[in-house]
Formats: C-alpha cells, sequence, structure tokens
C-alpha cells in the first residue's frame, strides 16, 4: 500500500497503509507519534477531498485512513461520495 514511508518512533519506517493497520490494531490505543502522523497525513487527504469534492478518487491507503477517521465526519457529503467514487472505482488485489 503506498511507496512512500514515514519514520515512526517506536515502530520504524512505515507507508500509510501500514501506520493504519498498527493503528487499528492498537489494543490499548494509539501512541502519540503514531497518531500525529495519521492526523497530519488526513488534514493532506482532506486539503486533497476539499480541492476535487467530487471527482478525487482515493487511493488505497488514503481510503482506510478516512475509514479509520470516518466517525469524526459523521454524514459529511464530501467523505460519502469520496467513499463511493472509492468503490466505484475499486480494483482489488491485482
Amino acid at each position: 500500500m503506498g511507496g512512500n514511508t514515514e519514520y515512526i518512533a517506536g515502530h520504524g519506517y512505515l507507508s500509510l497503509g501500514q501506520a493504519v493497520r498498527v493503528a487499528q490494531n492498537s489494543e490499548g490505543g494509539v501512541d502519540q507519534q503514531l497518531a500525529q502522523v495519521l492526523e497530519k497525513r488526513l488534514a493532506e487527504v482532506w486539503a486533497k477531498l476539499n480541492s476535487q469534492p467530487n471527482s478525487y478518487i482515493l487511493p488505497p491507503d488514503e481510503f482506510a485512513l478516512l475509514n479509520y477517521y470516518r466517525t469524526r465526519f459523521g454524514d459529511n457529503e464530501v467523505v460519502r461520495n469520496a467513499t463511493k467514487r472509492f468503490w466505484d472505482n475499486h480494483k482489488g488485489a491485482q
């Protein structure tokens, strides 16, 4: 999932997809370093969605991140439409 990695103290170099999986599987909550990276990336994804609210297609790693924070957005139309576009264009593992 994604080729770009970021160093996260206590976790090493992780791609966005890997970081989301670590967060999803953290039983005792997400540590601050990981949370900061995920929040920063979420802000970047949110900016992309807002700059192209009717056309931006989330790649799988960004979709996983948005889905991780889904409750934060409630029934937001931009998120709802982005989710639909993702599934309409999703190819699955090739």
